[in-house]
């Protein structure tokens, strides 16, 4: 095969593209677009977050036993998990509606779910989801401070949410039989399915597991915090309402979570309720925000582990392994290669063929042509 032509058409970045990955010059992944959907995606993306939330909420009164387990204090946060899923359902919506991330999308999910692969590889979902959704290993190749504080941020937003969106719907309960304690029962939709006591070290764990997410959180996020205020590379992109508020709310809520705490502790509850309305201001806004701002690579995030499934399974089955067309060292499988020009042409990108070849080859032909097109006779 021939190399294409060295001309001054536009050539790609120093690396792969990976599938679903915008247009240069397009939003970044979790990033708003400038202009709203089309009027069809935009009607299908309402539809599609109203059914959502439409079964949120009737999951909502038959999972608290017909509201008899809700509390209503939690209201708010009830109401704002309900907002959370409209945008949820209605993003993803538009996100999927664009060739790449459909492309992805359906590539990624139909790996996942594949009876196929299952039988192929057994252990390569659980094995996929523990290293790239749960220890996220490929950040650990670019900074191990930086896998650190993800790793904090992320397992304890999961403790967080896993506590707080079943009590605010009314899914758990905590019950006293003696009405003072120290004995307790944790029932699921109104099965009781443990009993403990509140001044064992079970109880305390039971009745503190936010203050334990809170420190999770608070060191994870105040070091990107830090980096985004020190390191030149992460200053340069970065802007206020994408990249720093999603730290700052999180270091709200973490901090008034562990104030309330201290102040039912230590000071007989004094500030508790001008502390719990910044709280529940602070949790309602993040939730909302989810969305629509940085922290929908959340939603996004498990596609991409159908896609590294895609390449694992491509690759066990023995595919033919594509070769850079200049250095011919070897690239991926053809099915993958396949994948990834097909998605550069959905998003009408006009070079596939570079695919074909590795990175460093793509530095060195863009080199190549920036000398002779641009900087002729420059040496």
């Amino acid at each position: 095969m021939t190399e294409p032509p060295q001309t001054a058409e536009p050539t790609p970045p120093p690396g792969d593209p990976t599938p679903g990955a915008p247009a240069p010059g397009g939003p970044a992944p979790g990033e708003p677009a400038a202009a709203g959907p089309p009027p069809a995606v935009g009607r299908r993306a309402t539809l599609a977050g109203t059914v959502v939330s439409v079964l949120l909420i009737l999951a909502i009164v038959f999972g608290s036993r017909l509201l008899r387990d809700f509390d209503s204090a939690l209201l708010p946060y009830a109401v704002a998990t309900v907002f959370l899923a409209f945008g949820v359902a209605y993003r993803y919506t538009v996100w999927i509606s664009a060739p790449g991330a459909r492309r992805l999308f359906h590539k990624g999910w139909g790996s996942f779910f594949s009876v196929a692969n299952f039988r192929r590889a057994p252990t390569a979902l659980p094995k996929m989801i523990a290293t790239y959704l749960g220890f996220q290993k490929f950040l650990g190749a670019r900074s191990h401070a930086r896998w650190a504080a993800h790793q904090l941020i992320f397992w304890g937003c999961l403790l967080a949410a896993a506590i707080t969106f079943p009590l605010t719907w009314g899914w758990f309960t905590f019950t006293s039989s003696t009405g003072s304690g120290p004995g307790y029962e944790m029932r699921i939709w109104g099965l009781k399915v443990l009993g403990f006591d509140a001044l064992s070290v079970v109880g305390w764990l039971m009745f503190h597991g936010l203050d334990i997410a809170a420190v999770l959180v608070i060191p994870g996020a105040g070091y990107f915090l830090w980096r985004r205020m020190k390191d030149r590379g992460a200053i340069t992109g970065q802007r206020f309402a994408y990249d720093m508020v999603p730290l700052l709310a999180l270091i709200v809520i973490s901090v008034t979570g562990l104030l309330l705490t201290f102040s039912s502790i230590f000071l007989h509850g004094g500030g508790y309720e001008f502390l719990a309305i910044l709280h529940m201001v602070s949790v309602v806004f993040t939730l909302i925000y989810i969305p629509f701002g940085k922290f929908f690579h959340i939603v996004q995030r498990p596609a991409a582990v159908g896609m590294q499934l895609f390449k694992y399974t491509s690759r066990r089955k023995d595919e033919e392994v594509l070769t850079c067309r200049r250095c011919h060292e070897p690239i991926d499988t053809a099915p993958y290669v396949e994948n990834l020009q097909g998605t550069m042409r959905d998003l009408d990108l006009g070079f596939d063929q570079w695919a074909e070849y590795c990175p460093r080859c793509k530095r060195v032909l863009r080199g190549s042509a920036y000398l002779d097109h641009v900087k002729k006779g420059f040496k």
